[in-house]
């Protein structure tokens, strides 16, 4: 069974940083390119960050110098570490990962920028 799960969202103060995770199971971790994607009421689903199987990275405008998307495979997790957070990345964020043929979501963890 296919498990992606999040972890480490909650409320931070603008201007401070925060790092989710998600834990990958059930896939060979390896071949599948991951990425972060967030969501607000009544917007589109969108990209934030993602990073390949081969480790290369991509950002959002929005985001780029204030997040980072890292992952290990020793642990098969994927990591965002954001940074200068601001009321604007308040979000429900998603774990999503890709393969050839497959894409799985996780179940989201919410970020709150607020003081």
């Amino acid at each position: 069974q296919v498990q992606l799960v999040e972890s480490g969202g909650g409320l931070v103060q603008p201007g401070g940083s925060l790092r989710l995770s998600c834990a990958a199971s059930g896939i060979i971790f390896s071949i599948y390119d991951m990425a972060w994607y967030r969501q607000v009421p009544g917007k589109q689903r969108e990209l934030v960050a993602s990073i390949t199987s081969g480790g290369s990275t991509d950002y959002a405008d929005s985001v780029k110098a204030r997040f980072t998307i890292s992952r290990d495979g020793a642990k098969n997790t994927v990591y965002p570490q954001m940074n200068s957070l601001k009321p604007e990345d308040t979000a429900v964020y998603y774990c999503n990962g890709r393969s050839a043929i497959l894409n799985f979501w996780g179940q989201g963890t919410l970020v709150t920028v607020s003081s």
